[in-house]
């Protein structure tokens, strides 16, 4: 059933057969599993087009006994000069041994400098500018700090990080974005805030309606910008920042580095301080590998043995489009598996109530279109499985990057023609 890739350093498993487009079978399953990869199927705003990958690209095999050189860090979080809460509370977290982000920015944050961050999925980027802004509240209960962010999904989880380092310190924060009530926004903006998280377009809105002043605040973090750019958020970026005082603290995140992405360091940035804990393009404890679907089989089939396999627990797949993803959720629910869909189709609460059902592994599979695929911080997740290709390799990169996080492995698989 197996055979040799031949494109691969090494033989590598994948589901034999000529090379041809997977069928789908009855035409009741509609174009799942239908496309080209590099059309321009990718949702949002300033998509790639046109871009074409070898499918050797997939195959990443993980070599279990290859040595890796051990990161050892110059602080401990109790090296840090921060306030003695904020230093109980990072312990109180669970926090012992900072990763690599956090132990090279963190001390650079707290002097004040802007910083360009350049650092692989799943490596602590939330806390290394968490953490020392927030001591930077707890020395001046008037500083206020702006963090926008591509998705409401990040937004949230953000959020939800700083509360659980701010209990009892009188730190209070808001969450600006769409899909949530409008008018509850405003009501909580009233107070004093401050962290203000957010999405470019509900941020923009806000700001336009005298509900966030962004003269006031004289911190900033842009995390995920690439994504941001992709996303055709620039315009909404560039609004918020020259509303901002000239003298401010930027902090900028960002997965990878383009032509683009100088320009908003350039134009953005003050003599920022560059750090990268990049360790390569994609995880090295993510297994990638490639799914053929031979003559005569099934690509649906051919998912369903995949993920009656007992290691395939809990399981993150990605379609290209809302429809197709929400389809194949309900065929997969119909075949008896238990899934639960997240795209943008879905308001905000059903959304939140997917996530929450795959977290708590209420649910084996998520299936997602790509606004899944970047920042969320989703445990134990045991495969990602492109079920279409995406529409550029970053995407690629970033979507399996939602397993094999920390220091645990993962496994990718990628159908392809």
């Amino acid at each position: 059933m197996y055979t040799k890739f031949r494109n691969s350093k090494k033989p590598v498993r994948a589901f034999s057969g000529p090379r041809r487009r997977p069928t789908m079978g009855a035409s009741s399953h509609g174009s799942l599993g239908r496309g080209r990869f590099g059309g321009s199927h990718r949702a949002g705003r300033g998509a790639r087009i046109g871009e074409r990958i070898n499918p050797s690209r997939f195959v990443n095999k993980v070599v279990m006994t290859e040595e890796v050189e051990v990161f050892k860090p110059e602080h401990q979080f109790t090296d840090f000069h921060i306030d003695e809460r904020l230093k109980q509370a990072v312990v109180a977290k669970g926090y012992k041994t900072p990763t690599p982000i956090q132990d090279r920015t963190i001390p650079h944050i707290i002097k004040g400098s802007d910083l360009v961050g350049i650092a692989n999925t799943g490596t602590g980027k939330t806390a290394a500018f968490l953490i020392p802004l927030i001591n930077k509240v707890l020395l001046n209960a008037k500083e206020q700090v702006l963090i926008i962010v591509p998705t409401r999904e990040l937004a949230i989880q953000i959020d939800q990080e700083l509360k659980g380092f701010v209990k009892n310190m009188k730190i209070f924060s808001v969450c600006c974005v769409g899909g949530m009530p409008l008018g509850r926004q405003i009501s909580a903006l009233r107070y004093h805030n401050n962290f203000v998280i957010g999405t470019p377009g509900r941020l923009k809105d806000l700001i336009d309606r005298g509900n966030i002043k962004p003269a006031n605040f004289k911190s900033i973090v842009l995390d995920e910008a690439d994504r941001m750019l992709d996303m055709g958020f620039v315009h909404d970026m560039r609004f918020v920042m020259s509303l901002m005082p000239k003298e401010r603290h930027t902090l900028f995140f960002s997965a990878t580095i383009s032509t683009e992405i100088e320009k908003l360091i350039k134009e953005f940035l003050r003599e920022p301080v560059r750090i990268s804990v990049k360790t390569g393009e994609t995880a090295k404890n993510v297994d990638q590998d490639i799914v053929k679907v031979a003559l005569g089989k099934n690509k649906l089939d051919v998912l369903h043995e995949l993920l009656n396999q007992k290691e395939f627990s809990k399981v993150l797949i990605f379609g290209r489009t809302k429809h197709g993803v929400e389809k194949l959720s309900k065929i997969l629910l119909d075949r008896g598996f238990r899934a639960e869909s997240i795209h943008g189709n879905k308001n905000h609460s059903k959304r939140q109530q997917a996530l929450r059902s795959f977290k708590d592994n209420t649910v084996q599979i998520l299936v997602a279109t790509d606004v899944a695929a970047r920042g969320l911080d989703i445990p134990n997740v045991t495969h990602v499985i492109n079920y279409e290709l995406p529409a550029t390799y970053d995407d690629y990169v970033h979507r399996i990057g939602r397993t094999g996080r920390g220091n645990k492995k993962g496994k990718a698989l990628t159908f392809v023609d």
